[in-house]
């Protein structure tokens, strides 16, 4: 039986951002968001509800002018204020009934895992933190990219990127581009594994009011984001789930971020991007339960069963 999810929402900027909220029964929490403009259901429902199912409280929220989140325009990805939902996010969690506001996790995939690094980073009280196939460095993910467009498409995404961002500063709508597709199309990603995103999140056409698009501009900003950078910063349990086929998020650059943080784990699974989505998903989430445990409920125990000195 799934479990009972309600709709609740929190303040960020001069808007508010839309959740579901996922009742938990041992005091812990995990607040998570999908990839880039991949909203909450699509991004985050199979893994929130067996976290939810394993007992943990799951916030999984829309960034604003995205999904049923607030704020215009919409379809616009701006890495700072994505952070600034995290950080609202975060501070909504701390507020639940229910939760233990020192067991509160994170979660990412994509270009949200890649935030994972700097939100970490930003909060040294957050219990842990789970990377999964994170972007951790745009600059080398662009580079990689261009491996797999062709040249006059390149162009023509620069282009329009160039056009809506100029158009923004006139307060025009966005010039929207598909999220992905085949190479020699107009789309942020065309590397071969992003084509399985359809199938990865929205098999059977389950989420039809996903826009799976995003306004050109946006690809200019996460092309130049690097948050692996933050990751020396991190200070809680980090996990980061890799798969070493990943033509999209480059594994290199999540290991290298991996390494640097202090308490770091990492888990290698086969496939390309969106393979914790698809043949690798129960591997995926048996790793990040048991990490959770371990860290939000084991260690729990343990600090109260202590013997006094």
């Amino acid at each position: 039986m799934p479990v009972e999810r309600k709709k609740v929402w929190f303040a960020s900027g001069d808007s508010r951002c839309a959740a579901w909220l996922y009742p938990g029964s041992n005091g812990a929490c995990v607040v998570m968001a999908g990839g880039m403009a991949v909203t909450k259901e699509p991004g985050t429902d199979r893994f929130a509800e067996r976290f939810a199912e394993a007992g943990f409280a799951v916030l999984a929220f829309d960034y604003r002018r995205l999904g049923e989140s607030g704020g215009e325009p919409r379809q616009v990805v701006r890495p700072r204020d994505e952070r600034a939902d995290w950080n609202a996010a975060i501070a909504y969690a701390s507020t639940v009934p229910g939760v233990d506001p020192a067991r509160i996790a994170i979660w990412g995939f994509s270009s949200s895992g890649g935030h994972v690094f700097p939100v970490a980073a930003d909060h040294p009280t957050l219990a842990a933190a789970i990377a999964q196939t994170p972007n951790a460095d745009g600059q080398a993910a662009a580079r990689n990219a261009m491996r797999y467009q062709h040249p006059p498409s390149m162009l023509r995404l620069l282009g329009r990127g160039v056009l809506d961002a100029l158009g923004g500063l006139l307060g025009r709508a966005p010039r929207l581009v598909p999220l992905s597709g085949p190479p020699g199309t107009l789309a942020v990603l065309t590397t071969p594994d992003a084509q399985d995103g359809c199938a990865a999140l929205n098999p059977g056409d389950r989420y039809p009011d996903w826009q799976q698009a995003v306004a050109a501009r946006s690809a200019l900003r996460v092309g130049f984001y690097r948050p692996g950078r933050a990751a020396a910063r991190v200070r809680c349990p980090l996990l980061v789930v890799v798969c070493d086929q990943d033509q999209s998020a480059l594994v290199g650059p999540a290991v290298r971020a991996a390494s640097r943080a202090p308490r770091s784990e990492v888990v290698h699974l086969p496939g390309g991007h969106y393979a914790t989505f698809l043949d690798q998903h129960e591997q995926a989430v048996d790793a990040e339960i048991a990490f959770l445990r371990r860290h939000l409920v084991d260690q729990r125990v343990r600090v109260v069963d202590a013997p006094a000195r």
